[in-house]
């Protein structure tokens, strides 16, 4: 499929030619979800802790004797309803990991760029290397490509000038094409790609 590329300053300047396998398949919505349920998962630390009645400090002698005292019957200090307790049924480290096959992560990513790309929400670019590192230039030129919605921009390689300038613009990020995830997709409105960014996706993806 012939995709329009863009410059800087928002002018057509020629086509690019995208493989059909990458953006132009049916997306698979289940396995989009299962791959962003799973990116989440695997975020997550797992380091919550609380103390079991056997593990906090203080005495496990019989409070008080069982009968006679006109009190409930008490066995240990250490019992979840007293001061200090143990907790009952709480979180322990644990690991939320969640394994996907490599084939469902690739389709996963590939269907999320073909649905970008049906609704327009992918923007070539011929090139990013070459601009002043300002924010105020990058945030001109991302609202004449993207207009005013939040944008990803995936780089091929290191651009210093293109990860400076828009390091202080709350609704952009920066994203080496090597590193492309589901999340990021998904969490921006638009995606902007340089002409050399589409070889780095789909040596990946291909």
């Amino acid at each position: 499929m012939q995709i329009p590329v863009y410059n800087i300053q928002g002018e057509p300047v020629g086509e690019v030619e995208l493989r059909e396998d990458i953006f132009g398949i049916e997306p698979n919505r289940a396995v989009m979800h299962q791959a962003l349920v799973r990116q989440l998962a695997n975020a997550r630390l797992g380091t919550h802790s609380t103390k079991t009645r056997g593990e906090v400090a203080g005495s496990t002698r019989k409070l008080w004797r069982q009968k006679g005292t006109g009190r409930s019957r008490q066995g240990s200090r250490r019992a979840p309803h007293w001061k200090g307790g143990g907790v009952v049924f709480g979180p322990t480290p644990r690991s939320y990991a969640q394994k996907m096959p490599r084939k469902m992560r690739r389709l996963a990513l590939r269907s999320a760029l073909s649905a970008k790309l049906a609704d327009q929400q992918i923007i070539l670019v011929d090139d990013l290397s070459q601009i002043e590192p300002k924010t105020r230039e990058m945030e001109a030129i991302i609202a004449r490509l993207a207009g005013r919605t939040s944008t990803l921009i995936l780089l091929p390689a290191r651009y210093e000038n293109v990860e400076r300038s828009t390091r202080n613009l709350v609704r952009v990020k920066t994203l080496r094409a090597q590193c492309l995830n589901i999340r990021d997709i998904l969490g921006h409105d638009t995606l902007i790609l340089p002409v050399a960014a589409i070889q780095v996706i789909e040596s990946i993806l291909g």
